[in-house]
């Protein structure tokens, strides 16, 4: 009978199994805390090669598969694992942690297992502080994002106030998965119904824009940016499921806002014709700095990390904002994702942590998930023109943002995956 194979999994001695348990579990934590394809890949790879592992990895939106097999070898995989996986949520604060550990068993000064038990530790349920920080976001960047959209006083309170209902049906989402997956058809009802009565009986309100600010939390603009720049670095199978869900996710919200619609035409609730006068231009920088914060609470970012988020937020949103002007909105949403693509690899090279931290909030302002959502709900209204129009302008912001990342990262090379 002919000897085990010293490469057999059975024959697999425990450090090899640690090291090899540890990579997993550092690919499922990246991928909750909502790492890309590429970085997720490239991050695998290079702490297995580390390890002294040979890590050949496909990541999706909804699973992670990680062959292992000995370096040097045939290349026949000796550890095939298979990870089920929902799509994660961006939280900075565990992301950084995660860094930390795999940069600390890299360099052997902390052990494979001991690190995997630190790792599994950041799954543990969030702390109801947390919980609250996160409803607090929604009400907050919603009434920002309002104010930085041009609309009144009221329609701002409005749309922060539909922003905080909208967080406490996320967060109750959480325990509640038939709840979360129709949770984006039932915020989008929810915030068309109560902007359609308040402006109907209270005071009138720019309709539109109430709505759009309260739900842009939930517009998919990073996955959209997310799955583009997939494809254009040849991760075809996870950008096309990502761009797939960003797509589902839009017609989601798009059927709740037109359902609520119907249902208020059939009980002849009316909004007002008229809108009120905008809030003075000075309050744009008081609402910017309130959104900044709202972002860096809505990724639970590390107090220490806050100053950074904010200055990430606002310098993304200046420059694309000023070139914008000068030169046109896509060349400025171009620039805008240059300069936070390099100034995150920048960061990243100069104090070791991840890149992330910058480049994620600093971009959120200027994906242009609002203008799909906006150009599907003109479609299914029947308005062919001006939803074709705003598609051609949401293909063209896509493309230029996703060339201002490849372009930042070839001015800065990226030293860290993450």
């Amino acid at each position: 009978m002919a000897d085990a194979r010293p490469t057999d999994p059975g024959c697999l001695d425990a450090k090899a199994r640690a090291r090899i348990g540890f990579v997993i579990e550092l690919a499922r934590r990246l991928h909750q805390y909502g790492t890309a394809a590429p970085r997720l890949e490239q991050a695998i790879g290079n702490v297995s090669q580390q390890l002294g592992l040979a890590c050949d990895v496909l990541s999706t939106p909804t699973s992670i598969v990680l062959s292992f097999s000995a370096p040097g070898g045939d290349g026949i995989a000796d550890i095939t694992q298979v990870v089920r996986i929902a799509p994660g949520d961006v939280n900075l604060a565990r992301l950084c942690r995660a860094d930390e550990i795999a940069d600390r068993v890299a360099d052997g000064s902390l052990d494979p297992r001991r690190g995997m038990g630190q790792l599994r530790a950041l799954g543990r349920p969030p702390p109801v502080a947390a919980l609250w920080a996160t409803v607090a976001s929604y009400g907050l960047s919603a009434g920002a994002i309002a104010v930085l959209f041009r609309t009144s006083g009221p329609d701002a309170v409005a749309a922060g106030t539909i922003g905080l209902v909208i967080g406490a049906l996320v967060v109750f989402g959480y325990g509640h998965p038939r709840v979360a997956a129709a949770g984006d058809a039932i915020a989008a009802l929810i915030a068309t119904f109560i902007a359609t009565m308040v402006s109907a009986w209270l005071l009138p309100l720019s309709l539109k824009l109430v709505v759009l600010s309260a739900l842009i939390v939930l517009v998919p603009g990073m996955s959209l940016t997310n799955a583009v720049r997939e494809l254009t670095s040849q991760h075809l199978a996870s950008g096309v499921s990502r761009f797939a869900g960003a797509a589902a996710t839009i017609l989601k919200l798009t059927f709740g806002t037109i359902a609520a619609a119907q249902v208020c035409a059939v009980l002849h609730i009316a909004p007002a014709a008229h809108a009120l006068p905008p809030l003075p231009l000075w309050t744009q920088w008081p609402a910017l700095l309130v959104a900044a914060v709202a972002f860096a609470m809505l990724f639970q970012t590390a107090l220490r990390d806050y100053p950074l988020v904010l200055l990430a937020v606002i310098t993304g949103y200046l420059v694309t904002y000023w070139s914008g002007n000068a030169l046109g909105t896509p060349f400025g949403v171009f620039i805008g994702g240059l300069v936070l693509s390099a100034g995150s690899n920048l960061y990243a090279r100069t104090w070791h942590r991840p890149g992330a931290l910058v480049r994620e909030p600093g971009v959120l302002l200027l994906v242009p998930g609002s203008v799909g959502f906006r150009s599907v709900s003109d479609l299914l209204n029947n308005q062919i023109a001006s939803g074709g129009h705003i598609a051609a302008l949401l293909a063209t912001m896509l493309i230029s943002l996703v060339a201002g990342l490849l372009f930042g990262d070839l001015l800065v090379a990226p030293r860290r995956s993450l």
